[in-house]
């Protein structure tokens, strides 16, 4: 039987701590888990800890970026803390950059990050551009 893997929810911001390596199967789970409970919280943000993973293939790796995608699309910004020097190493050897996903190197950091980016959100247009926000 496949594990689920717990997603948190901390005020407005939702929490996965991913303790084992992961299969197949419970990426897909995380995926489906994670998008329902964005959509029932009304989360801002979500930070995905990768701390306990020792290894990740191409699988895992695009999966983490298309987790990042669903969560932006929901309108929850996501931040992926704890990555081992291993595991970045592996990620840019299957030459994936995990285009679009921010990183931070603790879970302090990464709340750090949302907190600027709501910050960023309320003192301006929500992230528009200033031509498109001109109707340019």
């Amino acid at each position: 039987m496949t594990e689920r893997v717990p997603v948190l929810q901390i005020g407005q911001v939702l929490l996965v701590s991913i303790q084992t390596d992961l299969d197949d199967q419970s990426v897909l789970l995380l995926q489906d888990d994670l998008a329902a409970k964005v959509v029932e919280s009304g989360a801002d943000g979500v930070v995905i800890d990768i701390s306990a993973v020792d290894i990740v293939d191409s699988f895992v790796g695009r999966m983490l970026s298309t987790i990042a995608s669903i969560s932006r699309l929901l309108d929850a910004d996501t931040v992926v803390v704890g990555m081992r020097p291993a595991v970045a190493i592996t990620l840019v050897e299957l030459g994936l950059s995990l285009g679009g996903v921010r990183t931070a190197l603790d879970l302090d950091k990464g709340l750090r990050v949302l907190q600027q980016t709501r910050a960023e959100r309320a003192a301006g247009d929500g992230g528009v551009a200033p031509d498109a926000a001109a109707g340019r």
